[in-house]
């Protein structure tokens, strides 16, 4: 994940603000499958696009995203992804799946400074508790929307910070947006 991203983004070491926005992938089948290539339900192929169509309405222009491994998170990725009005550099990240928070900010970490933009699709309870966690600060009542929502499938949160990727850490963010699909 080291490669620097060739178009758009924030230049290395520059102070401007940058978003993480943490999707949960969309509701998923129980065939008798392992549990990292359960498939969407027909619900969940209703409600990705969704998502990515408040993704679009949001306006950011993501410069990178990283998707889990998991046949569900794949298959929410690709219909959110139509819905955006352009195309990120996509890395299908293995360690997305079943990450611990330790795990999910250590990736985070990694992330190239010509990043300013990320999408991350991955799994509950992972996205709720990322996002918790970096929020050291929050807009209105979003935390508590949140908090009470519990995160459920196609649900995104949107967290704020300044500075290079390797800072990020538990407290240094800003809960911006908190979005559910039946919101």
């Amino acid at each position: 994940m080291s490669a620097a991203v060739s178009s758009g983004g924030t230049p290395p070491g520059s102070p401007e603000s940058r978003r993480i926005v943490l999707l949960r992938h969309a509701k998923a089948d129980w065939p008798q499958v392992s549990d990292h290539e359960r498939p969407l339900a027909d619900r969940g192929r209703m409600d990705a696009p969704v998502a990515g169509r408040r993704l679009a309405q949001a306006g950011i222009a993501f410069d990178l995203a990283l998707c889990s491994t998991a046949t569900r998170t794949r298959e929410t990725w690709k219909l959110v992804v139509h819905e955006l009005p352009h195309r990120p550099r996509t890395v299908y990240e293995e360690r997305l799946y079943e990450a611990s928070l330790g795990e999910l900010i250590a990736l985070l970490n990694e992330v190239p400074d010509e990043v300013g933009d990320l999408l991350v699709i991955g799994h509950n309870p992972g996205m709720h508790a990322l996002a918790d966690a970096l929020a050291g600060s929050v807009e209105g009542d979003t935390l508590s929307r949140m908090n009470r929502d519990g995160f459920p499938t196609s649900a995104y949160a949107v967290v704020g910070f300044s500075g290079p990727w390797k800072t990020l850490e538990h407290g240094s963010g800003r809960l911006l947006d908190y979005c559910t699909p039946h919101d």
